[in-house]
């Protein structure tokens, strides 16, 4: 059935959200952008804001030292108890420390020397490239034969849920011994079934290792029922946590004792402050820190996931559908006539938060957007525009003016007086 086109239906379906109450909540220094980044950055929260202010001039400015003993030192912990609410695990199985990679690294170092016997490891072509990186290093490192498997997707968009299954059922199923996926692409924003994935790792006797990155914050996730093993995941995206914001990590909890932190340092003994010159491995997540933690930043990521706690994740994810439904009804009538592709799920079930459109056009019609027409998403090669809806505080009117525009830098070709250059981010 067609939606509405019109800005009215935008402005009613806004005056009917039961979250549009969250919107104020956040730093809004230019009220006329319209801002679909959040999948790469989210806004800050004006808590966020008011706390970065304390920590500066209190807590560092005139607690000094003090400040370690009056929540500092704590923190990695008890903010990764509290993204724990987030992800369906347990306080005592998240913990907040260093990059994404980072901790990519240390938890499959960690699940490969676990399962020492085995040499395969499976992912697919549209992980992050960086997490294949961080994979192709580690097998440098170990010098022990494993290979890293590389499955395609069928389609640019969907992941190869088939081929994974063969993979694992096949006869050199008894020698995969880690399946590390994106949960929600970064591209295309599909999203695999984490349950039904983790238990054919699982039949086959190998571990899983999932990036949340592009889900938490803005997708439902149970690691617990799901029965998965391990986890990353930053805090710069839909947790609003700030740029370079440190990562956090999920191991299972019955496998926290049997797995060892490949970067061992001085915050993952049970004592630190002994000093003793021979390392021992703390007890429980602990064990997964290193060095001191930036806690500057660090402490910035508590008020984004508290207002994410507050207002629920069944919430933010009805309103993620419907938003990401709207949006793809307006290119069917809008943008699919001026040679917009769907580069994303159409079914909401297999999809993320946001919505990639493609265009042979796709990089200059994202810089005629941000520079001439107030509109800020991002670009993804070869030609991916893509949209992140932020439910907390994206709005219809948001989705609606976005998409005008999106037809208007095409229709009146805006985007000619660009060249296909990329910028040095995009």
């Amino acid at each position: 059935m067609p939606i509405r086109t019109d800005a009215a239906y935008a402005r009613a379906l806004d005056a009917a959200d039961p979250l549009a109450k969250y919107r104020a909540r956040f730093v809004m220094a230019d009220p006329d952008l319209i801002y679909l980044d959040g999948n790469s950055l989210g806004r800050l929260p004006v808590a966020a804001q008011q706390l970065a202010v304390d920590v500066v001039t209190r807590q560092w400015g005139q607690q000094l030292i003090r400040s370690w003993n009056e929540g500092w030192f704590d923190a990695p912990a008890r903010i990764g108890a509290k993204i724990a609410g987030l992800i369906g695990a347990q306080p005592d199985e998240v913990i907040v420390a260093d990059a994404t990679s980072i901790n990519l690294f240390k938890l499959a170092v960690a699940a490969l020397r676990h399962r020492r016997e085995r040499r395969r490891i499976l992912t697919d072509d549209l992980n992050f490239p960086s997490d294949l990186y961080i994979l192709q290093g580690a097998i440098d490192l170990l010098e022990r034969g494993h290979v890293l498997r590389v499955l395609q997707s069928p389609d640019g968009i969907h992941g190869p849920v088939e081929a994974l299954a063969t993979e694992l059922a096949g006869g050199l199923a008894d020698d995969v011994a880690l399946v590390t996926l994106s949960h929600t692409v970064f591209k295309s924003g599909y999203t695999y079934d984490m349950a039904a994935v983790t238990r054919q790792v699982h039949a086959a006797g190998a571990l899983t290792l999932w990036d949340l990155s592009h889900s938490v914050g803005a997708v439902p996730i149970d690691l617990n029922a799901a029965g998965a093993d391990l986890a990353i995941g930053c805090t710069y995206k839909y947790l609003n946590g700030g740029p370079g914001a440190p990562a956090f990590l999920y191991v299972r909890r019955n496998l926290q004792e049997r797995l060892l932190n490949p970067i061992s340092g001085w915050w993952g003994q049970p004592a630190p402050f002994q000093f003793g010159l021979d390392y021992q491995p703390a007890q429980g997540m602990q064990r997964f820190l290193t060095g001191t933690a930036p806690i500057t930043s660090l402490l910035m990521i508590e008020p984004g996931v508290d207002l994410l706690l507050e207002a629920g994740m069944d919430a933010l994810r009805s309103k993620s559908i419907q938003q990401s439904e709207y949006l793809i009804g307006l290119w069917e009538a809008w943008l699919a006539p001026l040679g917009y592709r769907l580069n994303s799920p159409r079914d909401p079930a297999w999809r993320g938060s946001h919505i990639s459109l493609g265009h042979e056009e796709g990089l200059r019609i994202d810089l005629a957007l941000i520079r001439d027409l107030g509109v800020l998403p991002d670009f993804r090669s070869p030609d991916n525009i893509r949209l992140g809806i932020a439910p907390i505080y994206t709005t219809y009117a948001d989705i609606h003016t976005a998409a005008a525009r999106m037809q208007q830098v095409v229709a009146d070709q805006l985007y000619v007086r660009y060249p296909a250059e990329k910028p040095a981010v995009t």
